[in-house]
């Protein structure tokens, strides 16, 4: 166990080396830490490099695989507002392609921090704030388990680990310390870098180390608990499934001529494969169907029949209906199927139904 730091690690021994740096305890425990922290940096550091190395297509606006369409994914399931930015920085490319070309370069930049030990805690805090963010955007994603929560959940309790205990072994840290002793006297490079302990006392190093528990396990248990249940209340699936989309309808019209205009998101299922939407009808008051459109009359749609709010996962016609991609959201209208006048019935229903034979609904209004 790391013996509890105090004001006498900024004493210095024979060659003006500090003490801390070769103390038995102190460097054990950093050598034991030595995968955790590699791990982290490798993690986020090859989260930055596929983008700007390995997959840059990742960074262009033009191909498939751009970022864009992976944050819109996130966006039904965002937690605390941040569907809200999410939707802000999709609907302003001027802000989207900066941010997330800073968001790559900061995880590749404290991803080789950590891995060489320079500035590790610094490093360490920077993957504390990675592991907050995408916890409560990507947090809720996992067709078969609740992956992207178990790999954010991890990390921020490594950053909050490193964050506290530095990295006393094998790091640059180390080596810029034992070239220039004196940084060991300066509050921000013992804060900022991991080879001596926190310049705080016995009992403000336990008390800091005991509110960030309290923070991990209130952040980490909490949004599993909001997304899965299974803490206080029984396990629920929530967004995510493997096989079914859910598809939120809103905003119906009954057009006078028998068009219908609906708004239309797919805020659930999974982002690994597309959502199809086999039928569209008119229901009457008792359920009967008033009129229908068959897959190859919704496969037939003009392209203006769809309005698309994002420019990235969208909805769009495919050879058996209409298609969508993850956190997709539109306006659409649906010519008469045939001389239907919306003045011919009231109250009537709305419905969808996708291949899985999965039914979404919503009350029609009249409008123009």
């Amino acid at each position: 166990m790391m013996p509890a730091p105090t004001r006498g690690a900024l004493d210095t021994a024979a060659g003006d080396r500090p003490t801390a740096i070769d103390e038995p305890l102190w460097r054990n425990a950093a050598i034991a830490l030595l995968s955790v922290r590699v791990i982290q940096g490798f993690i986020y550091w090859g989260g930055g490099s596929r983008r700007f190395i390995y997959a840059p297509q990742k960074l262009d606006p033009d191909a498939h695989t751009w970022m864009a369409n992976k944050f819109q994914s996130a966006m039904p399931g965002a937690l605390l507002g941040t569907d809200h930015l999410i939707a802000y920085l999709l609907q302003h490319f001027w802000l989207l392609y900066p941010a997330i070309i800073l968001f790559s370069a900061a995880e590749l930049i404290a991803g080789i921090a950590l891995i060489a030990g320079l500035m590790t805690r610094l490093a360490a805090l920077a993957t504390i704030g990675f592991s907050i963010v995408l916890q409560l955007m990507f947090g809720w994603q996992g067709g078969t388990c609740i992956d992207e929560w178990t790999m954010a959940a991890c990390n921020l309790a490594i950053g909050a680990t490193l964050l506290l205990a530095g990295s006393g072994a094998y790091s640059a840290d180390n080596a810029l310390l034992r070239r220039h002793p004196g940084l060991a006297a300066h509050a921000w490079f013992r804060w900022a870098a991991g080879s001596l302990p926190l310049p705080l006392a016995a009992t403000a190093y336990r008390n800091l180390g005991l509110v960030l528990l309290a923070l991990v396990v209130a952040f980490n248990v909490g949004t599993y608990s909001y997304l899965r249940g299974s803490v206080v209340t029984r396990y629920h699936a929530g967004r995510v499934s493997p096989t079914m989309h859910h598809f939120t309808l809103s905003d119906g019209r009954l057009l006078r001529d028998g068009a219908v205009r609906f708004d239309i998101y797919l805020d659930g299922g999974t982002p690994d494969i597309p959502a199809h939407i086999m039928k569209a009808e008119l229901l009457a008051a008792d359920g009967q169907p008033i009129e229908t459109w068959s897959s190859e009359a919704l496969s037939r749609l003009p392209a203006q029949a769809i309005r698309n709010d994002f420019d990235y996962n969208k909805f769009g016609v495919g050879p058996y209906g209409i298609v969508a991609q993850m956190g997709a959201r539109a306006t659409i209208t649906l010519p008469p199927a045939s001389d239907f006048a919306a003045g011919a019935a009231r109250g009537v229903t709305f419905r969808l139904t996708d291949v899985d034979d999965g039914r979404f609904s919503v009350k029609l209004a009249e409008g123009q």
